[in-house]
């Protein structure tokens, strides 16, 4: 059969089959509902720290804390929505810009990303930073208005990059004339305020709102407001939805995840023709999910963890089906020999492993060896297959797979 007649099959069963989905877009993450069940008390705190705008008044700067999943994000953007709305009514004018610090990446793209809200051009690369941000400072006083800018994942460009990004903009009211700037932060970190230099913090002199996780019984509620857009009358089971909040809660209270296993459940029964979402689509669903975050979390890696975890990919095709630090550390250190990287020392190393192991990647414990004191145990916590899966990809880093340590040689005889 032919390639064409092969996916006119598929279209044409997908048209004839039974209808699960009214609008799938309603299960997605970046989907703001009408109505958010369970964040009542955090929707109107964060109101009240935003009304000072409406009277032509900068807002306190406000951090929202709180695990993936529990509604931050999605609260932020509804409150804003609203304000801005309102404030439609009154002088001076708000905007508000959002920027996902993650995708962002730079302090660079950030700057860049609030010119554009402004209409200020501001090319790909070329400028410093600082000129990208002069370009800001200009652009919100020629504009004359209330400018509140949300930071979603702060905590991960802070470490990364450091917190000139915060020093700047809890500065920047010192230097216009005409406008007002508040920042909105939203961490997935309650220790993120550890990571800032003493000077961004008392200039920040924010408000905090700290969101809890999601229990079982939240979740079956968000679940049933979403059901009701998301899908056709009929389809969904009591059983099925009860299942996604019991396995959502047990992972922290992730409304993120709920969400997620119940979409994925949704198109595994479209594609079977069902005409329900049950359990068994539920617990299938749970597991090609696993897999896509595991590849996800490899992805996104830091480089040098990366390297970490393919020195314990290396020992374990010299038939080791567990290191110490000091096998792992000796493979780290030629493997950035090879990409001509600047080795972090064994302390550090050994940080990430620690790190590595509390994402589940690596799977590490201390055993006593006797007079010769203790030591690390290490080996992989994921299959060798989707480590392969990862790295071929990497365009840097695809050629540690197949390498062959000098060193490797040494090891694998002491532990036969």
């Amino acid at each position: 059969m032919s390639e064409p007649s092969v996916l006119d099959d598929v279209f044409e069963r997908f048209l004839k089959g039974t209808r699960i989905f009214r609008d799938r877009e309603v299960l997605r993450h970046d989907y703001v509902p009408r109505q958010l069940p369970h964040r009542g008390e955090q929707i109107r705190y964060l109101g009240e720290i935003l009304a000072p705008v409406l009277r032509g008044s900068r807002c306190s700067n406000i951090f929202i804390y709180g695990k993936t999943g529990t509604g931050k994000t999605a609260v932020v953007k509804y409150v804003l929505s609203k304000l801005v709305h309102k404030a439609r009514e009154f002088e001076p004018p708000v905007k508000v810009c959002y920027v996902n610090c993650r995708l962002a990446g730079t302090e660079y793209k950030v700057f860049s990303s609030l010119c554009s809200a402004l209409g200020a051009k501001v090319p790909f690369t070329g400028l410093s930073v600082g000129e990208v941000f002069d370009r800001f400072r200009m652009g919100i006083d020629s504009h004359k208005l209330l400018f509140i800018v949300i930071l979603d994942e702060i905590d991960v460009l802070v470490k990364a990059r450091g917190d000139l990004l915060l020093y700047e903009l809890t500065r920047i009211n010192e230097t216009l004339r005409h406008s007002k700037t508040s920042i909105v932060g939203i961490s997935n970190d309650l220790r993120f305020k550890e990571f800032l230099d003493p000077r961004v913090l008392s200039s920040l002199s924010e408000e905090e709102i700290v969101f809890r996780p999601y229990n079982a019984a939240e979740l079956q509620d968000i679940l049933w407001d979403r059901a009701r857009s998301a899908f056709c009358d009929g389809v969904v089971y009591d059983g099925a939805i009860s299942l996604c909040a019991a396995l959502a809660a047990a992972e922290h209270g992730d409304a993120r995840r709920a969400l997620d296993l119940f979409r994925v459940a949704g198109e595994l029964a479209e594609r079977e023709g069902s005409d329900a979402i049950l359990e068994d689509h539920v617990r299938r669903a749970e597991k090609r999910i696993e897999h896509d975050r595991v590849l996800e979390a490899l992805r996104n890696l830091p480089p040098h963890s990366k390297i970490v975890l393919c020195s314990v990919y290396l020992l374990g095709k010299a038939k080791t089906n567990s290191a110490i630090t000091g096998d792992v550390y000796e493979i780290y250190c030629e493997l950035c020999s090879l990409l001509r990287l600047t080795a972090l020392s064994q302390r550090r190393v050994s940080g990430l492993i620690n790190e590595l192991d509390v994402i589940g990647l690596l799977n590490s414990r201390v055993m006593s060896m006797g007079r010769y004191g203790r030591s690390k145990k290490i080996r992989l916590g994921i299959a060798r297959s989707l480590i392969r899966e990862v790295f071929t990809t990497d365009d840097r880093l695809g050629c540690l797979i197949n390498y062959a340590p000098r060193c490797l040689v040494g090891v694998a005889s002491n532990r036969s």
